[in-house]
């Protein structure tokens, strides 16, 4: 099977790698480092599977800069651009997704497209009528960061979203998902084909409760904080429930990344004129938690009784997680918003970035300057690193793990 796949991020990039095992595959991006990095078996994307399969396993596997020679032979295309939450409009951006549908749709219009960027709840059938096209599928990811290409070999479903009465495009989607199961290792995947609109709420009300979830933990160690309650005692006995469990229960700084915030956001506004109140509070949630993280590290700081510009609060990394590179969203950036508006000074710890600033933030590279500068360093993710200073450190990671 020919297959191509514009967007080269952790969705694109892990579903490149996945199926070029058993077919052909042409990855597109529009940046040029990118694609030579692929085309060298270099993984533009911190994921360690990635790496080990674009190093040690036989892909069928290119890429470039130019859709059109990618789409024009392709059976299916794999739509996986960015689309990031707009707040004027309160919705996705999926000018990126359309416009892919438009170049396919100009140079092979027999091509199955599939589209795995998240997008509102209606989309698909709305731009299948814009565009009076029906080889329009959706196909929703469940990857985490750093672990993209894993959670695609070892899938906890695959789903596939199409008009359940055309004959046609539901075997098209049955296909498809059956070149998903093919390249993963993981046997006898669950496999539901639903219709399209079904299939975009399945991903955002998905994350809308891992959100919730992560929600509820948190709050419940800001109730244990102000209380002077052993969080983790109460986290263990709750987790003994088998209705609960013991996963997505770690406290942190509030949720981020690339998925939960710009999804919960996209489903509330799914919401207008429908009735409602727990996705207004899983939003709402998030922000205050951020401000109660400020003020706890405030009060560490001893802002109360020390001049603001006397005090240095530390932040250690900018990421979400372990093993990933994203930047984007992460809780962390909310808490600092917050600190420097009360006028105090800020600086990151981040050996990642090439920058000397990070949104006027002075960016340290050299761990132990970190260190003896800050009179708080602040961390969303236990380090082994910071454990020398840990009576200066602020955390709320209970467990050690995302």
């Amino acid at each position: 099977m020919r297959i191509a796949v514009a967007g080269t991020g952790y969705v694109g990039l892990s579903n490149s790698v996945l199926l070029s095992q058993h077919n052909q595959v042409v990855a597109v991006d529009l940046i040029q480092s990118k694609v030579d990095m692929i085309n060298r078996r270099v993984s533009p994307i911190v994921d360690a599977e990635i790496t080990e399969y674009l190093t040690h396993h036989a892909l069928d596997l290119t890429a470039t800069t130019d859709g059109d020679s990618a789409y024009k032979d392709a059976d299916y295309v794999i739509i996986s651009t960015p689309t990031n939450y707009d707040p004027y409009k309160n919705f996705f951006d999926t000018s990126s997704v359309e416009s892919v549908i438009q170049q396919v749709m100009a140079v092979n219009p027999f091509a199955i497209m599939v589209i795995k960027s998240t997008v509102p709840v209606g989309f698909t059938a709305s731009v299948r009528e814009k565009y009076h096209c029906d080889n329009i599928l959706f196909s929703p990811e469940f990857l985490r960061e750093g672990k993209a290409l894993y959670d695609n070999l070892y899938p906890s479903r695959i789903i596939v979203g199409c008009p359940l009465q055309d004959a046609r495009l539901k075997a098209a989607s049955e296909v498809f998902a059956s070149l998903l199961a093919e390249g993963a290792i993981k046997k006898d995947i669950p496999t539901l084909i639903m219709d399209l609109t079904e299939a975009e709420a399945v991903k955002l009300f998905a994350n809308t409760y891992l959100a919730l979830r992560v929600s509820f933990f948190n709050e419940l160690d800001t109730y244990a904080e102000i209380r002077g309650l052993d969080t983790k005692a109460i986290i263990d006995g709750i987790g003994l429930d088998p209705r609960i469990g013991s996963h997505y229960n770690n406290p942190s700084f509030g949720y981020g990344g690339y998925c939960l915030p710009k999804d919960t956001k996209q489903l509330l506004a799914n919401y207008e004129h429908v009735p409602q109140n727990i996705m207004t509070a899983i939003v709402d949630a998030n922000r205050t938690r951020k401000d109660f993280i400020a003020d706890r590290i405030l009060e560490k700081a001893g802002f109360k009784w020390n001049n603001a510009s006397s005090i240095i609060v530390g932040i250690h990394r900018l990421t979400m997680k372990a093993g990933s590179d994203n930047f984007r969203q992460a809780s962390i950036q909310g808490v600092m918003k917050r600190i420097k508006a009360k006028g105090i000074k800020v600086v990151v710890y981040e050996p990642t970035l090439s920058e000397d600033e990070f949104y006027g933030s002075r960016i340290i590279k050299e761990l132990d300057e970190f260190k003896r500068l800050c009179n708080v360093i602040v961390a969303n993710r236990y380090a082994e690193e910071l454990q020398d200073v840990w009576d200066k450190v602020y955390s709320r990671d209970l467990y050690k793990r995302d």
